[in-house]
């Protein structure tokens, strides 16, 4: 086997391991799905948070979706059984997060067309990868342990990227509309 510096080949049965375990995992063991998932909603957040600088967002909208990323690599460590886990105080914070973002929108009356600015639409694309890396961890939890604040939390993640798209066609004094179903 050749192995490079930025690959050992080692995974190239279709198993690979968790941190600090040496056992050999298949790679479509739930756990790897659950990883995966917060890993896609992780990096789609970087997209987003680029999209808030590039147009010039608040501060704190960048700095809260930078805050979620940071606690997602907790989520993903504890996943692969490292020590970092979500705690209390992390849903807490998002609890509130959610709150102060809510009291500054008011509460659509129906579904939302996503898209209303890019922002907006990322945040909503957001919302759904949140979702999917829900349901993975959901699985997850019915073959491993998982904690109640880490699902708590990744529960959470999708009413705070809805209210957090809300938040940034506010920002940018645009409109969304309802869809009409034609």
């Amino acid at each position: 086997m050749n192995t490079h510096p930025w690959y050992s080949g080692k995974g190239d049965s279709g198993t690979s391991t968790l941190f600090g375990s040496k056992d050999r995992i298949p790679k479509n063991d739930v756990r790897f799905e659950a990883l995966g998932s917060i890993d896609e909603l992780n990096s789609l957040l970087g997209v987003c948070r680029a999209v808030v600088v590039e147009q010039k967002y608040t501060a704190p909208l960048r700095k809260t979706i930078e805050t979620i990323q940071e606690y997602l690599f907790t989520a993903q460590a504890e996943l692969a059984g490292a020590s970092p886990h979500l705690e209390e105080h992390h849903v807490v914070w998002l609890n509130n997060t959610i709150e102060t973002y809510a009291s500054a929108v008011q509460k659509p009356n129906s579904f939302i067309i996503p898209g209303a600015t890019i922002a907006s639409g990322m945040l909503d694309y957001a919302r759904t990868v949140a979702r999917r890396a829900e349901r993975a961890v959901a699985v997850c939890a019915e073959q491993h342990t998982v904690s109640p604040h880490l699902q708590t939390f990744i529960n959470r993640l999708s009413s705070m990227f809805f209210i957090l798209a809300r938040a940034a066609a506010k920002l940018a004094s645009v409109d969304e509309r309802a869809p009409q179903y034609l």
